[in-house]
This record gives structure tokens, sequence and C-alpha cells, in this order.
């Protein structure tokens, strides 16, 4: 027990957090902006995946780092409009058709990745290029705050920054609260004359960039390069830290920072003599857990709201 409070309260530990919750925190912001257009996009996972082997095949080609991570953003947004085009204009089920895409991009990723290196397990023989890390001035001398927040990934950072944006355009911009008007009521949004379709697209447009820049920066960042099936539940996670975050970017951010640290603890703790597999599902069974309490605290919320409207009706 005393090794394991000697690894976890750790200036590193914190550090790792940050680090670990950059993905989800980007794919939480893609699931924010989609849930609140009213389209659950079960594809983050499947953009990620799409987007990672994209900036790393990019990156590697062109010997630019920012041509990688604009590739891989642009990659993400595609796949988001096809999506938009099955589920907004072919009227097909949205979760079949995320599922669709997340089987598409696990196969479909290994399969191009054999095809351009011989390899179907990781892109060692690509010379791709990782996003820099960047030491914040004055922050970095700060002792312990500077050994957390400084030398993180300029992804990182982006991702933080986003996070702040996000707010701005969902609850004071014109678009994001349109958005969020047509999640709460379609048919009265359209009644107005705003197109729902032209809003949900924007939605999801915006969902496969957050999306695609998670995605690069598991694999020019977290990683340096792509691995098979490197999201590893990534983009479920972020639409659990979402759905914690009650559709918030803030919250989700907080979410994603829980969800961060168990898989950030699940890293460091391996060294103890303990199953490796127990080790592994710790940021499953924090997910899984977080959920459902965050479900049973709502359920009695709305039973007390709802008490107490029942009481000022009598």
């Amino acid at each position: 027990m005393q090794q394991m409070f000697n690894i976890i309260f750790t200036t590193s530990f914190a550090y790792s957090i940050l680090r670990v919750s950059t993905p989800l925190i980007l794919a939480g912001m893609a699931a924010v902006v989609s849930e609140r257009a009213g389209v659950a996009n079960i594809a983050i996972e499947g953009m990620m995946l799409i987007s990672a082997l994209t900036g790393v095949v990019i990156s590697a080609v062109t010997q630019s780092c920012f041509a990688g991570v604009v590739a891989g953003a642009a990659g993400g947004m595609v796949v988001s409009l096809i999506l938009a085009y099955f589920i907004l204009q072919l009227k097909a089920n949205n979760i079949m058709c995320g599922l669709a895409v997340n089987a598409i991009a696990k196969g479909g990723t290994v399969f191009a990745l054999y095809l351009l290196t011989g390899s179907k397990g990781a892109s060692t023989a690509l010379n791709s290029l990782t996003v820099p890390k960047i030491d914040i001035p004055l922050i970095k001398d700060i002792p312990v705050l500077g050994e957390i927040i400084s030398g993180q990934s300029v992804l990182t950072y982006t991702a933080i920054l986003l996070v702040a944006v996000m707010h701005v355009f969902i609850f004071r911009t014109r678009t994001g609260i349109r958005i969020s008007a047509v999640g709460e009521n379609e048919k009265a949004v359209g009644s107005v004359g705003i197109s729902v379709i032209r809003t949900r697209y924007t939605a999801l447009l915006i969902s496969g960039f957050f999306s695609g820049l998670a995605g690069v920066f598991l694999s020019m960042s977290y990683m340096s390069g792509f691995t098979a099936n490197m999201t590893s539940g990534r983009g479920f996670i972020a639409l659990a830290a979402n759905s914690m975050g009650q559709n918030t970017p803030w919250g989700t951010l907080l979410a994603a920072l829980i969800f961060g640290a168990a898989d950030s603890a699940a890293n460091y703790l391996q060294v103890l003599a303990v199953p490796a597999q127990f080790i592994q599902m710790i940021p499953y069974v924090t997910t899984i857990l977080g959920i459902t309490l965050y479900s049973v605290f709502k359920v009695r919320n709305e039973k007390k709201l709802k008490m107490k409207m029942l009481g000022v009706q009598q």
C-alpha cells in the first residue's frame, strides 16, 4: 500500500494525468457538440483510428508535423461528413452507422497499414513526426506546478484552450445556440425557418474535427507512431465522460480528467505485484462505476424535483 501511495502522490503521476486525459478531452468535446445537436456520435472511436493513421502517413510523406495534424483533423471531418450523409439524408439509424464506422476503421486501418508498410501491427517503417512539447515561460520555474503543467504536448494545451472555446461557442454564439436548440426541439427550430439538417451537419463536422485531433494526439504525441486498435475504447470512454459532464464542456473536461487519472494509475501500478489483467481493467471499471453513480444521483434528484413540484401543485 505504501508503495502505491509513493507512486501516485508524485508530480510525474500528475503530469501523466494531463497527458493521458488529452485524447479523452478532445473526444469528449466531439461528443458534447454532437449530443447537443441530438445525434449520438458512436463513431468517435472509428474517427480517431482513421485520423491517427492519416496523421502519421501524411507527416511521414511531407515531413511536416503541422501537415500531419491538419490531415488527421481533416480525416475525421471527412468521415463525419459521410456519417452525416447516411444519418441525415438517408435516414439511417445513427447507432448502427456509428458501429459500422468503428468496425470499418478497426479493420481498414490495419489493411491500409499493411499496404503501406507490410506490417499489420505498427507503423515503425514510416519516418513519421511527433507533435513537439513546449516549456511554458515562468510557469516552468514554479516548484511542483511547473513540473506538472509545463513540458506537455502542444496538443494538450490546445485541448484545454478548445474547451474554453467550446463553452463560448455553445452558450454565446448563434450557431452554438441553434445546435442546442435543435437537440432540444427540432420541430420548434424548423418552424422558425432554421434548417435542422444543416445545423446537424455543422455539429457533426465539428465533432469530426475534435475526433480527428484526438486520434492525431494518440499517434503523434502519446505515441510516436500508429499501432493497430490504439484507441482502445477511448472513444466510448469519451461518451461516458460527456454523459457524466452533463453535456457541458467544463463538466466533460472534469470527467475526462477523472477517467484519465484511472488510466494513468493503471499504467503506473504495473510495477506492483498485481495481475496485469486486474491493472488493465481499472480505467474501464472506473468508467462503469462513474456512469452508475451518476445515473443513481440523477434519478434521485429527478425524484426529489418531481416530489417538490407535486407538493407545490397540491
